[in-house]
C-alpha cells in the first residue's frame, strides 16, 4: 500500500501516534511475541490464532525503520578538547545525527530488513539530513516522506531462517520471521569503527601494542611527538572497546524502535536469538544465504569472518580495500570530504557552519601513515582486521508485527497490552 494512498486514511493515526507520551512507551514497553497467525503448540499459554498474518503497511514500515535509523538533522559533533584547539576535535565521521547515539558521531551501522515483499537494504549513515530542525517542523510524516525513497531491494523473497538450531534458537522457531511481521537487522562495520579509535587515541597521544604475541608494533618509534610510544593501549582491550562502542549503537537503534512500537500499537521485541553468522551469510549452506556477506576462513581463527556485500555493506579493510592504507584514506574522506562532518561545504546545525566545519585539523600524510602502520600489522598478524574480534557484528534484531490480542486476553490478566494495541486495527486500519 502506498503513502500516498494512506495519507488522508492515516491523518488521525499520525496526529495519535504524535501525542503518545514518552513515559507510556518507556513503562509500557513489554516483548510482546504473539502474533496474528501464530500458535503455540503446546504447554500452559498453549494457543492457535484465528486470525491470518496481516503484514505491514508501506507507512508501518517506514514508521518502525525511521525510528531505527532515520536522520534528525545535523548532529552536534565533539564541542571542545583543549589538546586538539584551536581546531573543533574532528573524530565524527557522519555529519547528520541519527534516532539512535554513535560514539563521538563515528555511525558504522546501517539497517537491512525482510518482510513478505523481499529483503532489502536501508542506508542513511552518509545520507545527510533529510529533515532540518532550524528549517522545518519535524513530524512522522516528514520523516516517512524523506526516508521512503532509501530502500535498496536486494531480493524479491523474505529472508529465509529454517525453523531449527543453529539458525534460530529454539525458543524463536514459532515466532521468529513468521508471515506477515517485518524483522529489521542493524548491522556494524568494527573494521570502520575500529579505525576511528586508533584515529581517536593518535589524536589524543595514544597508541597501541600486540598484547597477544607481548610486542611493540614495528616502526612506531618514528611517530614520536605525535604518539606516546611508551604507554601504549592493549591491542585487545582497543578493539573490545570498538566492538562494545558499536554494539551500543545497534541496541540504541533497536530500542527506539521498540518505543515506536508502544506509540504505534505493534506487537514484537527486541532479542539476539538468530545465529549472526547465519545472519551475515555464514551459514556454511548455500539454501541459507542471509544477507549474503562474503566471509572468510583461516586456521588462526575459531569462526568464519564475514566483511560485507560489495557494492551494498563494504567494511573498511581487505578485501574490499587493497590494503588498510586504502581504507585509511576512504576513512578520512568519509570525514574530510564532500558531505563529511569537516567538509566546510556541508550544511550543519551552528550559525557559521562553514566556520565551525572548516576548523577541524584535516588528517595530514604523517597521521594517516601513523593509523595505516598499527591497522596493517594488525591484518598482517591476524589476517584480518580487527585482529581479535569481528570484522562486521551483528547482535540485536527488532521484530515488528500485529499482535493477535485474543492470546492475551486467555492467558493475560488486564493490562497486558496498551491502548494503542487494543486500537491499532481500528486506527490505523479502520478495521476490527
Amino acid at each position: 500500500m502506498s503513502f500516498e494512498h494512506t495519507r488522508a486514511e492515516s491523518a488521525v493515526a499520525l496526529r495519535e501516534l504524535a501525542g503518545f507520551p514518552l513515559v507510556d512507551a518507556l513503562f509500557g514497553r513489554r516483548s510482546r511475541r504473539f502474533a496474528m497467525g501464530d500458535e503455540i503448540p503446546d504447554g500452559p499459554l498453549a494457543f492457535r490464532s484465528r486470525r491470518d498474518p496481516l503484514p505491514l503497511t508501506e507507512l508501518e514500515r517506514m514508521l518502525v525503520l525511521g525510528a531505527m535509523g532515520g536522520t534528525t538533522g545535523w548532529h552536534y559533533s565533539i564541542t571542545h578538547n583543549p589538546r586538539l584547539a584551536p581546531h573543533v576535535p574532528n573524530y565524527s565521521a557522519a555529519a547528520a545525527g541519527r534516532t539512535f547515539p554513535s560514539a563521538a558521531g563515528v555511525h558504522t551501522a546501517e539497517l537491512f530488513f525482510t518482510d513478505d515483499t523481499g529483503l532489502y537494504f536501508f542506508p542513511t549513515r552518509d545520507a545527510g539530513a533529510l529533515v532540518d530542525p532550524a528549517a522545518e517542523e519535524i513530524t512522522a510524516e516528514l520523516m516517512v516522506e524523506r526516508h521512503r525513497g532509501r530502500s535498496r531491494r536486494l531480493s524479491a523473497e523474505r529472508l529465509y531462517l529454517p525453523r531449527e538450531e543453529p539458525y534460530l534458537d529454539r525458543h524463536n522457531h514459532w515466532c521468529v520471521n513468521v508471515p506477515g511481521s517485518l524483522l529489521v537487522i542493524p548491522v556494524a562495520d568494527i573494521a570502520q569503527h575500529f579505525i576511528a579509535v586508533l584515529c581517536f587515541l593518535a589524536q589524543n597521544g595514544y597508541a597501541i601494542y600486540d598484547d597477544v604475541h607481548n610486542r611493540k608494533i614495528p616502526g612506531l618509534d618514528t611517530f614520536g611527538g605525535l604518539i606516546d610510544i611508551e604507554q601504549p593501549f592493549p591491542l585487545t582491550f582497543a578493539e573490545q572497546y570498538a566492538l562494545t562502542e558499536a554494539t551500543a549503537e545497534l541496541a540504541a537503534a533497536c530500542y527506539a524502535g521498540t518505543l515506536m512500537l508502544q506509540a504505534m500499537g505493534l506487537g514484537g521485541w527486541m532479542f539476539d536469538g538468530i545465529d549472526r553468522f547465519t545472519m551475515l551469510g555464514a551459514s556454511g549452506t548455500p539454501k541459507v544465504p542471509g544477507l549474503g556477506f562474503r566471509y572468510d576462513q583461516d586456521e588462526r581463527w575459531s569462526t568464519p569472518n564475514p566483511t560485507g556485500r560489495e557494492g551494498v555493506f563494504e567494511a573498511y579493510c581487505p578485501p574490499h580495500y587493497s590494503d588498510m592504507a586504502a581504507a585509511v584514506e576512504a576513512f578520512a574522506r568519509r570525514k574530510f570530504g564532500p558531505g563529511g562532518p569537516f567538509h566546510p561545504d556541508t550544511p550543519g546545525a551552528w550559525t557559521d557552519s562553514p566556520g565551525v566545519r572548516g576548523s577541524a585539523q584535516v588528517h595530514d600524510e604523517r597521521f594517516k601513515a601513523c593509523i595505516t602502520l598499527q591497522a596493517q600489522y594488525i591484518f598482517d598478524t591476524f589476517g584480518k582486521f580487527p585482529g581479535t574480534v569481528p570484522t562486521v557484528f551483528i547482535l540485536n534484531y527488532v521484530q515488528a508485527h500485529h499482535l493477535d490480542l485474543e492470546f492475551y486476553d486467555h492467558h493475560f490478566k488486564p493490562g497486558a497490552y496498551l491502548h494503542t494495541h487494543a486500537t491499532h486495527l481500528q486506527t490505523w486500519h479502520n478495521r476490527t
